[in-house]
């Protein structure tokens, strides 16, 4: 799934009720974000899954969200496969088919023992979050349309700051120099990677934009209304993939219509199959994930991720950028490394 915003996740979800940043995510097409692991509200089973050192999971997970998120690219750019709608919908249905047989065949959802979910917890929260996550998921994919990979990774760096905003201005969280001092700081350095971005698409811009405040919104509502439930990213994703997919499927007919459904067999369906379970990989990927290190350790993999991958979209994609790109982005990853490390407070 796209992709980015999931990530982030992961690299938050070890710090004590710190904000659950994106795990794929489809930049997740899902590079979004699910709900980080919380204290459970019942007692803990043993837990039968496999674990993996950070030494073997980092690079994985590095390898499988840069390839989501290039994977994507060259479907909607290079391909022509211009539906992202479709695209954020075969995504989701793929995962809501994937989890049900992972939860048959293995214990990467036995997590699932520990969530009770209520029709009233359905309607009240399942329900709302999963409509954000459908339009954070759409309109970061419609995204890449207008703008490069690189472009859209350091614009992605502007959520923490989003969060913020959204829960000072709904008293959630009270403000403080220090985090204000971190939003001015990653607000600078998104502001002069887009005055030096060559080709700046205004349509884009606030395309990306409108995905990053829903994702912001989505992972406030989030640690308001599931507080207290254990959700690793396969459980959320168990939860949220047919939720989103039928929401997705109900809006498909009145923005692409049936064309993405011919054009389909012209891209091929190894295309499309491949494509999805990349990016159904590094969901798994995240399971491994958490917990495999520190909240930093993970914030810094994540880090070095984004400069790899816009390294990488540079030599792929012949994205040019310039040098205050590079400053601003910097600055960026300066305020995004101090907000995880702060823990969000």
């Amino acid at each position: 799934m796209s992709n980015t915003d999931q990530e982030k996740a992961i690299a938050s979800s070890s710090e004590k009720d710190d904000q659950v940043l994106e795990v794929n995510d489809g930049e997740k097409v899902s590079d979004q974000p699910l709900p980080t692991p919380v204290t459970a509200t019942v007692n803990p089973r043993p837990s039968n899954k496999p674990k993996l050192s950070a030494a073997t999971i980092i690079p994985i997970w590095i390898v499988l969200s840069s390839s989501v998120i290039i994977y994507n690219n060259y479907v909607y750019n290079t391909l022509q496969f211009r539906f992202p709608v479709f695209m954020v919908t075969w995504h989701l249905t793929f995962a809501a088919i994937g989890t049900r047989v992972l939860q048959r065949t293995t214990h990467l959802l036995d997590g699932l023992r520990d969530v009770n979910i209520t029709k009233d917890v359905f309607i009240r929260s399942i329900l709302p979050i999963g409509l954000l996550f459908s339009a954070s998921l759409i309109l970061s994919n419609t995204a890449y349309l207008y703008l490069s990979v690189a472009y859209i990774q350091m614009l992605k760096a502007f959520v923490p700051v989003a969060i913020l905003l959204i829960s000072w201005t709904f008293r959630i969280q009270e403000p403080s120099k220090k985090l204000a001092m971190i939003v001015m700081m990653i607000s600078c350095g998104v502001a002069l990677a887009s005055h030096g971005e060559l080709h700046f698409n205004l349509i884009g811009f606030l395309t990306q934009a409108a995905a990053v405040v829903f994702e912001a919104s989505r992972l406030v509502m989030i640690q308001i209304l599931l507080h207290g439930l254990k959700m690793d990213p396969l459980v959320s994703l168990h939860y949220y993939a047919p939720v989103c997919a039928v929401i997705n499927l109900a809006v498909l007919p009145f923005t692409e219509g049936l064309e993405p459904f011919r054009e389909v067999m012209r891209v091929g369906p190894l295309i499309m199959v491949s494509n999805a379970a990349v990016a159904f990989l590094l969901n798994i990927a995240a399971v491994f994930l958490v917990g495999a290190g520190s909240g930093l350790v993970l914030t810094l993999a994540g880090v070095f991720k984004d400069i790899l991958l816009i390294s990488g979209s540079v030599l792929a994609f012949g994205t040019p950028i310039t040098p205050l790109q590079v400053v601003g982005y910097s600055i960026a990853l300066g305020g995004l490394v101090l907000y995880k490390t702060s823990g969000s407070k």
